[in-house]
């Protein structure tokens, strides 16, 4: 019996998310139940956490990729994040250590509404510093 490692599946399956069961099994010469097996076994156990896709944003009218580091008074921090989670325009949204304290990778139509999205981060309680950076190209 040919086995697919989980690895494997998984590389498979982030190339193409959409990729039907029935292809996997005929690429990795198993049967299609045992590669939706793998499947559920691995979104049960939170390995595969969604499925989803990645769009040209560009292609829909969002030319400006940001990727944002906003500082906040220690004490004011949850709470920011907080205030950020409810944001819909945030693609994503981190808590890091390093440079900033948090994160957040956004889109824009333009380099004015990044400008007015950063003066308002600029004016909300408790955040110290916003400094953004513009994404010129995806490399990988």
């Amino acid at each position: 019996m040919v086995r697919i490692s989980d690895i494997d599946l998984i590389k498979e399956l982030k190339k193409n998310a959409r990729v039907s069961f029935t292809e996997l099994a005929r690429k990795y010469g198993v049967s299609e139940a045992a590669i939706r097996k793998k499947v559920n076994k691995l979104t049960n156990k939170g390995i595969i956490k969604r499925f989803t896709l990645e769009l040209d944003m560009k292609k829909i009218g969002y030319d400006v990729e940001a990727l944002i580091g906003v500082d906040t008074l220690p004490e004011k921090l949850m709470s920011v994040i907080d205030d950020l989670k409810e944001d819909e325009a945030i693609e994503n949204l981190y808590a890091s250590a390093g440079d900033h304290m948090i994160l957040v990778h956004i889109y824009f139509k333009s380099d004015e509404e990044l400008r007015k999205y950063v003066r308002n981060l600029e004016s909300k309680e408790g955040i110290t510093k916003v400094c953004p950076a513009i994404i010129l190209s995806k490399i990988k």
